[in-house]
C-alpha cells in the first residue's frame, strides 16, 4: 500500500480522496487543510489523520502527495513535496504566474510530478486521439474544442480564479497541445462579458473564442462560455485531410423518446464531476502506477508550463486586440 497525503479538503480534494480510497494500492494517510473542520471531515470519511504540512511531508512512510489546494499554492506545495522526495499529483494549473512557473522548472528535475489535466484521461477524448494518431482521417488540419459550463460560478470565485483563460480554458489549451501534436506559435483571443455583468465588474470575461495556429499551419478554435443554458457542453471535433472525428457530449442515459412531435434524447450530464468521473478515476490509477511501477508521468511539469503559456498569451491578446506570437 502506498500512503498518500492530501493537501486541500475542498470539493476536488474529496473527489481525489475517494479515488485513493477506492484504489487497492493506495491508502489515504493524512489530510492537510487550514480549515480544521474540512480536514477533520475528510479524514474521518476516508480513515485518515489530520496533520499540518510539515507533519505530512515529514512522515517517511508517505509515498505521494496530492496538491488540491487553492491555485496560488500549487507551485509552492509541489516544491515542498518534491524536496521531501514524494511523488506529486498536482491539480491544474501549476501556477498563475508564467514567469514564476518557468523559473521553477529546474527545481523539478528528477521529481515524480504528475499534473492532473484530467481530460486527457476521458475515454471518449482518448479514443479520438488514438484514431487521429492512427491516421483514421488523414493529416489533421483543423481542431474545434467546445467547453461551455452549465452556469457561471459564484461572483466571489472570480477574483481568486485567475480568470477565464487560466481557470477554465486552461484545460482546453492542454487538450489542444495534446491533440495538435505540436506547440502553437500564435494565439488570438476575443472575449466579452455577455452572461453576468458582475463578472465583468470584477475584471473578467465569461465568453471567449480563441484561435491557435501551429508552425505547420494547423488551426484550432476553442469556444468557452460560463453558461450554456442546456447542460455541460464538452465536444471535440478534428478535421483531417480524409475526413473528420467527433467526440460528442455524454448524456444522462441513452433513452430516446419518439413521438408525433419528433425525437427527444436525454439531457447532457450537467456537472463536471459527473461528466469526468471516469477520467478522475483513471488519472488516480496512473498516479498509483507512477509510485508502484515507476511509470513515467503522462503529463509533466513542462505540460503545465505549456498550457499556462497559452493562457497567458490569450490574456495578452484579449487586452491588445492583436495576435500574440510565441
Amino acid at each position: 500500500m502506498h500512503k498518500i497525503a492530501l493537501i486541500g479538503a475542498g470539493r476536488i480534494g474529496r473527489i481525489h480522496a475517494a479515488n485513493v480510497a477506492a484504489h487497492p494500492d493506495l491508502q489515504l494517510a493524512y489530510v492537510v487543510d487550514p480549515i480544521a473542520d474540512a480536514a477533520k471531515s475528510a479524514a474521518a470519511s476516508f480513515g485518515a489523520k489530520t496533520a499540518d504540512l510539515d507533519g505530512a511531508l515529514g512522515d517517511a512512510s508517505v509515498d505521494g502527495v496530492i496538491v488540491a489546494s487553492s491555485t496560488d499554492t500549487h507551485l509552492d506545495f509541489s516544491l515542498r513535496a518534491a524536496q521531501a522526495g514524494k511523488a506529486i499529483f498536482c491539480e491544474k494549473p501549476i501556477d498563475l504566474d508564467l514567469a514564476r512557473a518557468e523559473d521553477a522548472a529546474s527545481k523539478f528535475e528528477g521529481a515524480r510530478l504528475f499534473l492532473a489535466f484530467n481530460r486527457r484521461f476521458d475515454p471518449n477524448f482518448r479514443a479520438l486521439k488514438k484514431k487521429l494518431d492512427a491516421g483514421a482521417v488523414g493529416k489533421l488540419e483543423t481542431l474545434h474544442i467546445t467547453s461551455h459550463d452549465p452556469s457561471p460560478p459564484p461572483a466571489g470565485y472570480i477574483p481568486i480564479s485567475g480568470g477565464l483563460f487560466k481557470d477554465m480554458a486552461i484545460h482546453d489549451f492542454d487538450m489542444a497541445r495534446w491533440i495538435l501534436g505540436e506547440e502553437p506559435s500564435e494565439v488570438f483571443a476575443a472575449g466579452a462579458c455577455l452572461i453576468d455583468p458582475e463578472i465583468g465588474r470584477l475584471g473578467d470575461i465569461d465568453t471567449a473564442k480563441t484561435i491557435l495556429r501551429t508552425p505547420s499551419g494547423k488551426l484550432c478554435v476553442i469556444s468557452n462560455s460560463r453558461r450554456s443554458g442546456y447542460g455541460y457542453d464538452q465536444r471535440i471535433e478534428a478535421f483531417g485531410s480524409e475526413g473528420a472525428l467527433r467526440a460528442g457530449n455524454v448524456v444522462e442515459s441513452t433513452v430516446e423518446a419518439w413521438t408525433e412531435s419528433g425525437a427527444q434524447a436525454d439531457q447532457f450530464q450537467n456537472f463536471f464531476l459527473d461528466r469526468y468521473a471516469t477520467a478522475y478515476h483513471l488519472e488516480m490509477a496512473h498516479f498509483a502506477d507512477i509510485m508502484a511501477r515507476g511509470a513515467m508521468a503522462q503529463i509533466g511539469y513542462s505540460d503545465g508550463v505549456g498550457a499556462l503559456k497559452l493562457a497567458t498569451a490569450a490574456q495578452q491578446s484579449l487586452k491588445s486586440g492583436a495576435p500574440v506570437s510565441l
